[in-house]
């Protein structure tokens, strides 16, 4: 372990011990709208580059393994994730040999935050590519988790030659929302419920969904780096790309076009997942229908001509956190079946 792995770890285990109490009365500590002030694991680098006439910046870390493979792994995070959170999967896929990307999107994280962007999986697709063209990546394995995963479709399904490999972790988008019921509300409609975001309600959504019912101590720094972009200075541009996001998500099906992609397919699906955007909205009925993710995912095998399915029975929507041990076995076997290149 690196010593500023060792030092993220110290300070994630006194963040999850000292926020132990305060965590109830719903306090914690404040950071800016770039998550300044929360540390990651590794360096983090900044992209900088023009998008929709201005000028924006992509946090990402690049890991580069002490004994190299010849392969590149780019870790794609999730909507209520950042780049920080693939820490252990950072270190599982360098240990193997993998050189590894893990960018914060646009909107995200430590990353720009525009007050007007025409938010699109497209769009997100092409910062990445620039991304690891400007790193002299030609070809890599995409790895994408929940909203991630869908990046990660649409950016194989943009970049299929320079697409080595997919994996998808619980992906979001293994059915269209609003086809099945979901109504619609407006961004400003998602931008009120995003001000309200606490510490308290994002645990209470991360324990029965990404962890099944199960909490640790572990998981609270991640409670605590969201909730502190909302405690601090930029709450309301922090929850207004937000909102721009969740509507992105919502407006942007990616399931019809499972078919359409040709490179080896790797889906790591934790059963117990129940994931489904807006699904609060719908009316009882509808909501019944939604997030059944064993179906999900059998479906989606099915669906993708090259695809194998690894399903975790107990194991909820963050599998690579919940149970690291059996998702990272599952995830570096799974990488190493890609058959050799002509």
């Amino acid at each position: 372990m690196t010593l500023t792995r060792k030092l993220f770890a110290l300070a994630a285990a006194c963040c999850a011990a000292a926020l132990c109490h305060a965590a109830r009365a719903d306090e914690g500590p404040a950071y800016g709208p770039e998550l300044q002030g929360f540390g990651y694991p590794y360096t983090v680098r900044d992209f900088a580059f023009a998008s929709q006439g201005q000028s924006l910046h992509m946090a990402y870390m690049d890991v580069q393994p002490a004994k190299p493979n010849g392969r590149t792994a780019v870790l794609l995070h999730g909507k209520n994730f950042c780049a920080a959170t693939w820490d252990t999967t950072i270190g599982e896929l360098a240990a193997a040999g993998y050189r590894v990307i893990a960018p914060d999107q646009i909107g995200f994280c430590k990353s720009s935050k525009p007050a007007a962007y025409q938010f699109s999986f497209q769009q997100l697709a092409r910062n990445t590519h620039a991304l690891l063209a400007s790193l002299g990546i030609g070809r890599a394995t995409l790895i994408g988790h929940s909203t991630g995963g869908m990046l990660a479709v649409r950016y194989a399904l943009m970049y299929p030659q320079e697409t080595e490999q997919l994996v998808l972790v619980n992906p979001i988008g293994l059915e269209d929302w609003k086809a099945k019921g979901v109504p619609s509300i407006s961004v400003d409609d998602w931008y009120a419920r995003e001000l309200k975001t606490t510490a308290e309600s994002i645990r209470r959504y991360e324990q029965a969904t990404y962890y099944a019912g199960q909490w640790r101590p572990a998981f609270e720094p991640w409670v605590q780096m969201l909730a502190g972009m909302y405690r601090g200075p930029g709450k309301a541009q922090v929850a207004w790309d937000s909102a721009l996001l969740y509507d992105m998500i919502y407006t942007q099906p990616v399931v019809y076009e499972f078919g359409q992609l040709q490179m080896p397919t790797l889906l790591l699906i934790g059963d117990k997942d129940t994931t489904a955007i807006g699904k609060d909205l719908a009316p009882p009925e509808v909501r019944a229908r939604l997030g059944h993710y064993p179906e999900l995912a059998r479906a989606a095998q099915q669906a993708i001509p090259h695809a194998a399915l690894v399903e975790f029975p107990d194991l909820g929507h963050a599998p690579q956190m919940q149970d690291p041990g059996a998702f990272h076995a599952a995830l570096l076997k799974g990488l190493a079946a890609l058959p050799a290149q002509p």
